[in-house]
């Protein structure tokens, strides 16, 4: 056990302990994405009482138990990862239905997000067995967290995670084409080894803004924004920002300023169709929000 962990296992049992842990169970685990300290309390004492770990690489997981002063015997672990997941929640499957709570990590971060975890939760819900998320570290929510997209485009709210793209140039431009019309925020992942292509082939959006994340939690942490058109040259400029796991955000599409042609399309279709429809119109044309429209056109037609 690492000296820094010494009292975290032991305040984990008295603050989660009393809590019902009901066997048959699968429990999908959220683990740090680098930082051990991000481990949460509930994940330590679910970890300890678990009578399985399924895990993306076995020799990783006991290496961070270990950290933990978790000891687990090799017996207890069981790989699940993304070429055997199919196969091996079969496995999970029989010893929930054996009455074992099985705990499954991947390797960093929320299962079932990009790495493996999904397969299995609907194999175990398939089963009419009950899987039980404990939250924690994700490499999505954390970049999302510090970008600042929340209050900057109301016309096009929410976020569109789409993870890895493919890494045959072809496909990752097409890819890329593809998400260009999407004009809510996106989130995507990217290896070191990938980085300055995914860069490349983002630079035919332009000014369109770019939160990067390099190492996220991690002592070397970066974080930037800047215009997607600029993004080559920032990672171009120190050898050391190709170096680490990478999430990186769009931000939604930004909306011109179409108040005067809104009111030019609003007024020449309210001659022609009724509110209602002149408003959905203009909105589909303009991408204006309908709410805003609407007031717009109450006004139009009042004046």
């Amino acid at each position: 056990m690492s000296a820094s962990y010494s009292s975290a296992l032991a305040a984990a049992r008295e603050a989660a302990s009393a809590q019902h842990y009901p066997q048959g169970a699968l429990y999908v685990v959220a683990t740090p994405i680098g930082n051990l300290a991000d481990i949460t309390l509930r994940a330590l004492h679910v970890l300890e009482l678990a009578d399985v770990v399924a895990c993306e690489d076995t020799r990783h997981t006991q290496q961070m138990l270990r950290a933990y002063g978790i000891d687990k015997p090799g017996s207890q672990l069981l790989a699940v990862h993304q070429h055997n997941e199919s196969e091996a929640a079969q496995s999970v499957v029989a010893h929930l239905r054996g009455g074992r709570r099985v705990a499954y990590v991947s390797d960093a971060g929320t299962p079932g997000v990009s790495d493996p975890g999904a397969r299995l939760a609907a194999a175990v819900a398939a089963e009419g067995l009950r899987s039980i998320p404990l939250p924690g570290a994700s490499s999505v929510t954390t970049l999302l967290s510090v970008a600042g997209i929340g209050g900057e485009s109301s016309e096009h709210p929410g976020f569109v995670f789409h993870g890895f793209l493919p890494s045959k140039s072809t496909e990752r431009a097409h890819a890329i084409q593809l998400l260009a019309q999407e004009p809510r925020a996106l989130v995507l992942l990217e290896a070191p080894h990938r980085i300055e292509a995914l860069a490349a082939g983002l630079a035919v959006l332009g000014d369109r803004r770019v939160t990067i994340g390099r190492e996220l939690t991690k002592q070397f942490e970066e974080i930037a924004t800047l215009a997607a058109g600029d993004l080559s040259a920032w990672l171009q400029a120190d050898a050391n920002r190709l170096r680490g796991e990478f999430a990186v955000l769009l931000h939604p599409v930004e909306v011109a300023d179409q108040g005067g042609d809104a009111a030019r399309i609003l007024t020449l279709l309210l001659a022609e169709v009724p509110l209602k429809t002149a408003v959905k119109l203009a909105a589909d044309i303009t991408g204006q929000p309908r709410n805003a429209l609407y007031d717009q056109a109450l006004a139009l037609k009042k004046s």
